[in-house]
């Protein structure tokens, strides 16, 4: 009797279990619409789906995506909206689907948001990928519980369209902040060729309220007689069509009627993989570089210029010396001396950058190779006066024959000797300094007049110089013109 009742006790409990695990499969695929708990003094009903207090008639009335799932995490119901954003048939959506829209990272944080989901309200930003596209969604979620079944309830948002325009916005900072720290001028156009965006250097070159004037209308060029087929639309129609212009060189005549010249380079504008919105024109100020060309032209010109004449001097010099020396050997010398103290002139006005010497600095270069001779003998006055690259030369030549003469036979080849150089009068028309000798040997004038007298009277142009040999020491009158 007792084995007898023990098998009806278990097959009905086998009976119940199956009808209960019926029901939980009932209730998850929506085929019931209320379940009748009986309890120990009455039953209560809870009404699943159907009438006004059905939660998935309530999901299925909202705008935004909605799930409900239980304490395992297990997907109840989906409604409409949901399926739609995730693309996916009604009905058809699972935990697992569900899951696999999601990597690693946004797996890990709806797991998190599910479980605290479900003893108190929260809200995470999540990203999964819908077919190629990937959607940034605001995931809220918050308690659940009808009946015996406990869980969460949660709402997908798509943040796509509110990140994407954040993005944009700054997308639209970030390249108004580079324009405007650009040190070029730099002027964007639209399709149509129009301005729409210019940073504060091209402002400066651009007519007054440029924005909505054609490229043309906006700054005015003009490009050398190479390019006078070329105009300002034609810029803006090769960039926009997709064909970029570099290094094209014009003239910018800004608002203050100036002319700079600008290097010219324009490009596409493409936004985002699109077609071309428009283009970018760069324009680089080339003033300082015309500038340095310009300089370097003359420059070359004048280094030219001098080459030649020092290279027609050097020929005169040594024919003018072949003349009046009678053997090679002196010839040699005073040649070599004659070069050296051009090269002399020559190395102080390189060290100038060519510009104006003091006469001081010229006489000390030529007495530099007689030091020892002339330390302590030699007398300057008033000599920090500054000549021109010209003069320096021609100063250099005739300092060069007196100290060259004092040395052989004046007032540096006696230890007595002593010369002093001094300015001695100022007008209008000229400068004279005075080179004079004193106590050196008697002085007889010449017999005939040498090369080195011939090239200090002529040295120095419409100025000249006047020897003079009184018994006491030789004199000479330097006239330099003012001019």
């Amino acid at each position: 009797m007792t084995s007898a009742v023990s098998a009806l006790s278990r097959a009905e409990l086998e009976a119940r279990l199956e009808e209960a695990e019926e029901t939980l499969r009932a209730i998850r695929d929506g085929e019931i619409d209320a379940v009748v708990v009986r309890g120990a003094d009455e039953e209560q009903v809870f009404t699943l789906e159907g009438g006004g207090q059905s939660y998935r008639t309530f999901m299925e009335a909202m705008d935004v995506g909605a799930a409900a799932f239980d304490q395992d995490g297990q997907l109840l119901y989906a409604n409409q909206a949901l399926c739609a954003l995730l693309d996916c048939a009604h009905g058809s959506l699972t935990a697992s689907a569900l899951i696999g829209l999601l990597d690693q990272v946004n797996q890990a944080a709806f797991r998190r948001l599910l479980a605290q989901a479900q003893r108190e309200r929260q809200s995470a930003e999540i990203h999964l990928r819908v077919g190629s596209a990937e959607r940034s969604m605001l995931l809220t979620g918050t308690p659940l519980e009808f009946g015996v079944v406990r869980g969460a309830a949660i709402t997908f948002t798509d943040i796509s369209e509110r990140e994407q325009a954040a993005a944009a916005r700054e997308s639209e900072r970030l390249a108004r902040a580079i324009l405007s720290s650009a040190n070029e001028a730099v002027i964007v156009c639209d399709r149509a060729g129009r301005v729409t965006h210019l940073n504060g250097a091209a402002m400066r070159i651009c007519a007054e309220a440029p924005v909505g004037k054609t490229f043309a209308e906006a700054i005015a060029l003009s490009f050398p007689e190479a390019s006078e087929l070329m105009s300002s639309d034609d810029i803006v129609v090769m960039a926009t069509a997709g064909l970029p212009v570099q290094g094209l060189e014009a003239a910018v005549r800004t608002p203050s009627a100036a002319i700079t010249d600008v290097m010219i380079s324009a490009a596409p504008l493409v936004v985002s993989g699109e077609r071309t919105q428009g283009c970018v024109v760069t324009l680089v100020d080339l003033s300082q570089r015309k500038a340095a060309e310009r300089h370097q032209a003359l420059l070359m010109g004048e280094l030219d210029h001098r080459v030649k004449n020092t290279l027609t001097m050097v020929m005169a010099i040594c024919a003018r010396t072949a003349a009046h020396e009678r053997t090679i050997e002196d010839f040699q010398k005073s040649f070599t001396g004659r070069i050296q103290a051009l090269a002399a002139t020559h190395t102080l006005l390189s060290n100038a950058s060519w510009q104006n010497l003091q006469i001081r600095d010229v006489l000390a270069a030529e007495l530099a190779p007689f030091a020892s001779l002339s330390g302590g003998r030699i007398v300057t006055d008033g000599l920090d006066i500054a000549v021109d690259a010209k003069t320096a030369v021609s100063l250099g030549l005739v300092f060069h024959e007196l100290t060259t003469n004092a040395v052989k036979y004046g007032a540096l080849s006696v230890p007595s000797g002593r010369i002093s150089v001094r300015r001695v009068g100022v007008t209008d028309e000229a400068l004279t300094i005075e080179w004079q000798e004193h106590d050196g040997p008697p002085v007889t004038p010449p017999q005939s007049s040498g090369f080195g007298q011939t090239l200090i009277s002529r040295s120095l142009g419409n100025g000249g110089a006047k020897l003079e040999f009184p018994p006491a020491g030789v004199v000479c009158q330097i006239s330099i013109p003012r001019s």
